[in-house]
């Protein structure tokens, strides 16, 4: 490459890295989904969601079918609060709006990161892709990888309350937000974490209370127990869309959908909290790092309940473990990556044939990269000393 060629590309890269330049990027895609969707009359996620709103104020069950959509609802009574603002539009601008805001949370999130801005811009654009697979689906999941990162980045910041927040509203919207905790133990001002966290979840907890009533959201909450109890008993199968985790592998790859999650969960647990053994790392930035990557993917090749579009949240850890390897990468590190992009990130898409792509959905192959690069993390974060790692502006 010749000088003016070296000088195009800097500049080319410089441009693609700003912070605007990628927000233009996501909200660009977020508004070509939501449009390509309606257009197409393909939303019906979105009507679940919007209706969360409308039946809360009238005070009908959450979680029963209805002729308006498909499926059932699985989110908590919060998410009427959260979904408000939307369902209240035309559903042509509403589900363009709700997806922005959800692409929005995320950069939020990926932006809040204490690291150099040029690796928080790549592992937005990383990220891009699984989003936009995310956006078709008018998914929320989006927004909780931002809310899981959130949780992270304002606890380094030594903001508990915030970080309290964080953790308690992706909670009570979807479960997966109680990872957050995972974190608790880089807080030194922990008692003001757990007052905060308290606090905050009875304030929560209320507040869909102002949009209907108190016995309704109580009768709401043991409701939702019961659709997820419900759900997790049907979500094994070995032809279905979901069960996309290291159990749906072995289930659909033995043919046996008897295996249960608890083994599993279990071992996944104990391997995941391993590296809390090595206290002296906490200082750390790149082992923080390493456990927030390890925490996003562990939640979802762990869920019997992820889908392709759940997969941004796991994404977003491949994403940040890549970004925290030093430079040059190994051999090893851009294997794995590459490995992920392709398989996880690309499987649903038209760049891989029919048949592959079948075959990728029917054993649940979309987590098996995901599923090595958790077990990289976890050896690495027992192996190596972190301390010469460089991540934070220069």
């Amino acid at each position: 490459m010749n000088s003016s060629g070296k000088i195009y590309f800097i500049r080319i890269t410089t441009f693609l890295l700003k912070r605007a330049s990628v927000a233009f990027i996501y909200i660009l895609l977020a508004i070509i989904a939501g449009v390509k969707q309606y257009s197409h009359d393909s939303y019906n996620n979105y009507a679940i969601f919007k209706y969360v709103y409308w039946h809360t104020i009238d005070l009908q069950n959450l979680y029963h079918n209805y002729p308006e959509y498909l499926d059932s609802n699985h989110y908590g009574p919060l998410f009427s609060i959260f979904i408000a603002p939307f369902a209240i539009l035309p559903d042509g601008l509403g589900m363009i709006l709700w997806n922005i805001a959800n692409v929005l949370i995320l950069l939020w999130g990926i932006y809040s990161l204490p690291i150099s801005i040029n690796k928080r811009s790549i592992i937005a654009w990383i990220c891009a892709h699984e989003t936009l697979t995310a956006l078709f689906s008018f998914q929320f999941n989006i927004a909780l990888a931002g809310i899981i990162i959130l949780s992270f980045s304002y606890l380094l910041k030594k903001k508990e309350i915030q970080s309290a927040f964080f953790i308690a509203f992706g909670t009570l919207v979807k479960l997966y937000g109680i990872v957050g905790l995972a974190f608790f133990f880089f807080t030194r001002n922990k008692l003001k974490f757990i007052l905060g966290g308290v606090t905050t979840i009875m304030i929560l907890f209320v507040l869909p209370m102002a949009i209907s009533s108190p016995a309704f959201i109580i009768q709401s909450y043991h409701d939702w127990y019961s659709s997820l109890v419900h759900k997790n008993e049907i979500n094994a199968s070995l032809t279905s869309f979901q069960d996309i985790s290291v159990m749906g592998m072995f289930r659909r790859i033995s043919g046996n959908v008897n295996i249960p999650n608890g083994p599993f969960i279990i071992g996944g647990i104990l391997i995941f909290a391993l590296p809390y053994l090595r206290i002296n790392q906490y200082k750390n930035l790149a082992f923080r790092l390493m456990l927030l990557a390890s925490t996003l993917i562990f939640t979802v090749i762990f869920s019997s309940g992820s889908e392709s579009p759940t997969y941004i949240i796991a994404f977003a850890g491949v994403a940040i473990w890549f970004v925290t390897q030093p430079n040059p990468k190994s051999i090893l590190v851009l294997t794995l990556f590459i490995f992920a992009f392709v398989l996880t990130s690309l499987s649903p898409t038209d760049f891989i044939p029919k048949a592959a792509k079948e075959f990728i959905r029917l054993y649940s192959l979309k987590a098996l990269p995901c599923a090595l690069i958790w077990l990289t993390i976890v050896y690495q974060m027992m192996k190596e000393d972190f301390e010469t790692y460089l991540l934070t502006d220069k």
